[in-house]
């Protein structure tokens, strides 16, 4: 039995994964190390890897359904897959503010897996916070507290892009190609604050760019808490950072996590594939 060397790089979450090629067929044995790796450490890394869609479409559906998004248009051969670009005349880039993937839907993406092909020479690293790490760290008054809260979330028309329509923010500076959502896709839902994993039955802090206030509360009154719990979470002893290289592949778990692109490569072309592993409804 193969048994592959798991290796944290930070101590609220992350780690790398070597002696797997993902582009074989992969047995029972070695996707349970995966699944395993994933759920300890809520985001795992893969190097020198080299996947054609078809590979990586495969890998992700042997984790679950494949979600796609509703408001990015996927490859034209491989609707499963987005391709996350940036040219070098693109003045911004896509992903870059802190938040968990399909957030705004009734049921978020339980995962993500990101493959890199193009990457800048430096720069256009990704960061991960951890909900475990920051839920724990909370004191038991504002655990009891938040415990009772629940967050609006949506995916069109945040707060930070002025009342811009996500397809007009993605159309100023970038490449991606915006879509609208089809007739009764979820764009907005309601969650709890706190989210209790359904698979390791950690509780974690469940918050993001998408999420705009608590539920039965304006934004006025939800802005002071929000703001702070925003900023909190990614606090850097929560975080982990990922740099890319073609052939990196990133593997990380939406119900426990952050993520934030980070833009500080100007002139430079970054592109990425990306899948979402469609996922339940967080209690």
């Amino acid at each position: 039995m193969t048994t592959l060397t798991v290796t944290p790089i930070a101590g609220a979450l992350g780690a790398e994964i070597a002696g797997v090629n993902l582009a074989e067929p992969l047995g029972d044995n070695i996707l349970a190390q995966i699944h395993g790796a994933l759920l300890a450490h809520s985001v795992i890394f893969f190097h020198d890897q080299k996947i054609a869609p078809e590979q990586q479409i495969a890998f992700a559906r042997r984790f679950g359904d494949i979600h796609l998004h509703p408001f990015i248009k996927g490859l034209d051969e491989h609707p499963e897959i987005i391709e996350i670009i940036k040219q070098e005349s693109d003045t911004r880039n896509f992903g870059g503010t802190w938040h968990t993937d399909q957030m705004f839907n009734r049921k978020p993406a339980m995962g993500t897996l990101l493959y890199a092909h193009e990457t800048p020479d430096a720069g256009g690293d990704t960061m991960f916070a951890g909900g475990y790490a920051a839920y724990e760290a909370l004191s038991d008054g504002m655990k009891e507290m938040l415990g009772k809260l629940h967050t609006f979330n949506t995916g069109d028309r945040f707060k930070h892009s002025g009342g811009l329509t996500r397809e007009e923010t993605m159309r100023k500076g970038t490449s991606m190609q915006p879509k609208k959502p089809d007739a009764g896709q979820d764009t907005e839902a309601e969650h709890p604050l706190i989210r209790t994993h359904p698979e390791t039955g950690r509780k974690s802090l469940y918050v993001g760019s998408h999420t705009q206030r608590f539920s039965g509360m304006t934004d006025a009154e939800s802005e002071p808490l929000l703001n702070y719990l925003q900023a909190y979470a990614v606090r850097p002893e929560f975080t982990c950072r990922f740099r890319w290289k073609p052939g990196s592949i990133a593997f990380w778990d939406n119900r426990c996590t952050q993520h934030f692109a980070v833009d500080d490569y100007p002139g430079k072309r970054r592109r990425m594939h990306r899948i979402t592993i469609a996922g339940d409804e967080p209690f």
